[in-house]
């Protein structure tokens, strides 16, 4: 058992007690369209007095939800801090209906796959209904100047009682990092508002799209669907629905032989070649070992099938993380899970323009106002999806801000995109390597 310090066991008294995690919606940016839409949520973990708090912004297809089992091992390791995850505006389209009463008990399990997937074969009265055209016409303006001014007003509620604020972000999360720390908010940087960044294999370097590339871009975004289509159905909350009905049916479920397999709209490379569990699918479709390229963004080391049985379970066995915490991490809690199940294609555009903070034509073109040098201490942690493109951007980042403090953690040769996220604390070299650095701040 580990045995804090006299000092360490005072900071947390005066800290106050922890509460359970739960979303907290803010008012947030008035951004075109209807109002309902302009919140952005947070959640907050840790004690309610913390003096310090780490903000975290989700990557690209990910909520707030996949954030939480990571930010209560950093918690447990830093008395005196807080963790919020952002939940951003789009994830006000999604429908937790059945998923927040089967998480709570009051429907059953077998409810779950014929409301989000089941009644796409027919013969289901009561389903999802995926938002109409009209309703998501406004998400084609939810770029970087919309997620920034949200993220704002998620750093200001931070900042209440003069508490120091460090901003952090996973995967386009760094990009989003990059853009407010940069962003001229009326003359001033964001970057006034913080203590800190921490860029969890993401980032943004200084090579932006030129002006005519980013009109094309621009203009190609007024057809078609304003979200990405991560698996290619056609049907762009797809890959939300999946991760957040299969992880869920992990945790409820896990013994179960999984109906997803048996489903025929399932899409072959998500489907294990002998039966398998509930827990055993959702694991086999993250698992770097055996989840298809296309979703490189959500995998981390795993275990494996179990060598025999039917249907085959889901063993931890030679993993870094432990299938039940990841699938909560998916799954999330009450209106929160670990995907976003519509992400704005413009948001992803707008990334490209941030370029280090370097004010660029694509930037003019696209509204972009990241042109401030950020002078803060910086945290970098860099996977093989990175490939020399995180610390390469760090690098340039503090550079340009003539910053001294710098740390960079290199695991391009040994972490999948989200192993800092998913593995279990004792084998996650992020948690080992970023709590002294806020330590330090």
């Amino acid at each position: 058992m580990r045995v804090l310090p006299l000092a360490a066991l005072i900071l947390l008294a005066c800290a106050g007690p922890a509460r359970a995690a739960d979303l907290t919606l803010l008012d947030g940016y008035d951004a075109p369209g209807p109002a309902r839409f302009d919140k952005v949520g947070v959640v907050k973990v840790g004690p309610q007095r913390a003096r310090h708090v780490l903000v975290l912004a989700p990557g690209t297809s990910a909520g707030a939800g996949y954030f939480l089992p990571l930010a209560r091992s950093l918690v447990e390791r830093l008395p005196g801090w807080q963790v919020w995850a952002v939940e951003r505006r789009e994830n006000l389209l999604e429908d937790h209906a059945v998923l927040d009463r089967v998480r709570a008990g009051r429907a059953p399990v077998s409810a779950l796959f014929p409301y989000y997937l089941g009644w796409l074969g027919g013969g289901v009265a009561e389903h999802f209904t995926p938002p109409t055209d009209a309703e998501t016409a406004p998400a084609r303006g939810w770029g970087m100047r919309v997620a920034v001014e949200d993220l704002r007003r998620v750093v200001r509620a931070a900042r209440r009682g003069r508490r120091t604020v460090v901003l952090g972000g996973h995967s386009l999360g760094g990009t989003i990092t990059t853009a407010y720390a940069s962003w001229d908010f009326g003359g001033r940087a964001g970057a006034r508002d913080l203590a800190g960044l921490v860029f969890i294999d993401g980032g943004s370097s200084r090579v932006a799209p030129d002006a005519a590339q980013a009109r094309d871009e621009l203009a190609a975004l007024q057809t078609g669907s304003p979200f990405n289509d991560l698996v290619g159905l056609g049907l762009p909350w797809a890959a939300g629905v999946f991760a957040a009905a299969g992880s869920t049916l992990a945790l409820a479920a896990p013994g179960e032989r999984a109906t997803f397999q048996d489903w025929p709209l399932a899409p072959a490379a998500l489907k294990p070649p002998v039966p398998v569990t509930n827990a055993a699918e959702f694991g086999y479709a993250i698992d770097t070992e055996t989840g298809p390229a296309n979703l490189a963004l959500v995998q981390a080391h795993l275990g494996g099938l179990e060598p025999a049985g039917d249907p085959r379970g889901w063993s931890d066995a030679g993993g870094r993380a432990s299938l039940r915490r990841v699938a909560r991490a998916v799954s999330g809690i009450d209106r929160v899970d670990g995907f976003a199940w519509y992400h704005p294609r413009r948001l992803s555009l707008d990334a490209g323009a941030v370029a280090g903070g370097v004010a660029n034509p694509a930037q003019r073109v696209l509204g972009v106002r990241a042109t401030h040098r950020v002078k803060l201490p910086v945290y970098a942690y860099e996977t093989s999806l990175g490939k020399g493109r995180v610390l390469a951007a760090a690098r340039a980042l503090a550079r340009r801000g003539h910053v001294r403090r710098v740390t960079l953690v290199d695991r391009s040769a040994r972490d999948a995109h989200c192993d800092p996220i998913f593995d279990d604390p004792g084998r996650n070299d992020f948690v080992r390597t970023v709590v002294p650095f806020l330590r330090g701040l």
